[in-house]
């Protein structure tokens, strides 16, 4: 399992990768839902951390295929 600080570099990262390079997705960011840790504790979780992270990517990775497919049958 990764490390907090990893975890954390990742996802900025990614969200600054996507709002530079794909702006049109950024908007939707705020609708990603980010769920840390429903403890009492209030401690961020690593495993909540890893499933926003795969989220991003899984956006990330749909507008991609669906940007490109819409590109390609323009042409």
């Amino acid at each position: 399992m990764k490390k907090l600080n990893e975890l954390m570099q990742e996802i900025i990262l990614l969200t600054t990768k996507i709002e530079t390079e794909y702006p049109e997705l950024y908007q939707y960011m705020d609708e990603t839902p980010l769920v840390i840790c429903d403890t009492e504790e209030k401690a961020i979780c690593l495993k909540d951390l890893e499933k926003y992270l795969e989220t991003l990517k899984g956006q990330l990775e749909h507008h991609i295929e669906t940007h490109t497919n819409q590109s390609n049958a323009s042409s």
